[in-house]
């Protein structure tokens, strides 16, 4: 019986496909203040701008492709149940071949209604003021915005708590509640941490091993790791 590999990732694994990570040096997302273009305030205020944001970022996913890091997850699935619980709203784990992933912030291929969060569309091109629902409501972004609650929260929770390995890749460890995820790992559960600027995990229990590398050469060596235990 193949033991639980749990993996929580984050911008920094999509960064090397291209796909710029949450927010640059100067603080702002893709030239944009995050409360603009990432929150329920922006989008009452200015719907339009928000939209083509995530026009935007729709068309930028199209000229990426998975890169090593990725790939690396899916051929770890040949020796354990690996679970991928991401930040990120791109498609580039499924794109790769995984086959069991979690979105906690939602996704950017697909949009809901406004006023039914159950309605949900795959989407592959751009979203305008104009596109609705069946009942005439307007389409969103199936994003989940700061101030918005995490609907895949629990699942994630669930899974954490019985990994019998649990990896954390490419995310700064500093938005909640997806950070907080760690702290749901059994105390004896191996913690691998892979991330150029590894941040100190305050009051982590767990057995510690960090790769301060960019994913793909993190998971290069998570993999060599994780084999011994085969």
């Amino acid at each position: 019986m193949k033991k639980k590999l749990v993996v929580l990732t984050g911008a920094g694994i999509s960064a090397e496909s291209g796909i710029k990570t949450f927010r640059d040096s100067d603080g702002l997302w893709e030239g944009h203040n995050a409360q603009d273009v990432a929150t329920p305030e922006g989008w009452y205020r200015n719907p339009s701008l928000v939209l083509d944001f995530y026009n935007q970022r729709r068309k930028q996913l199209k000229e990426v492709k998975p890169n090593l890091g990725h790939q690396i997850l899916v051929e770890l699935e040949s020796h354990f149940d690996v679970f991928v619980i991401t930040q990120n709203v791109d498609d580039l784990h499924e794109r790769a071949g995984s086959t069991n992933v979690l979105h906690l912030h939602g996704e950017l291929l697909k949009v809901r209604s406004i006023a039914n969060p159950n309605y949900i569309l795959d989407w592959k091109d751009d979203l305008n003021i104009g596109h609705f629902d069946n009942n005439q409501n307007q389409l969103r972004p199936h994003i989940v915005w700061f101030g918005e609650e995490v609907p895949a929260l629990e699942e994630a929770i669930a899974l954490t708590e019985t990994a019998d390995y649990f990896a954390v890749i490419g995310t700064s460890l500093q938005v909640y509640p997806a950070a907080g995820l760690i702290d749901f790992t059994n105390s004896t559960t191996p913690v691998y941490y892979i991330d150029p600027k590894p941040i100190k995990i305050p009051n982590l229990r767990n057995p510690l091993q960090v790769f301060p590398h960019v994913a793909s050469e993190g998971m290069k060596l998570l993999k060599k790791e994780l084999l011994r235990f085969i």
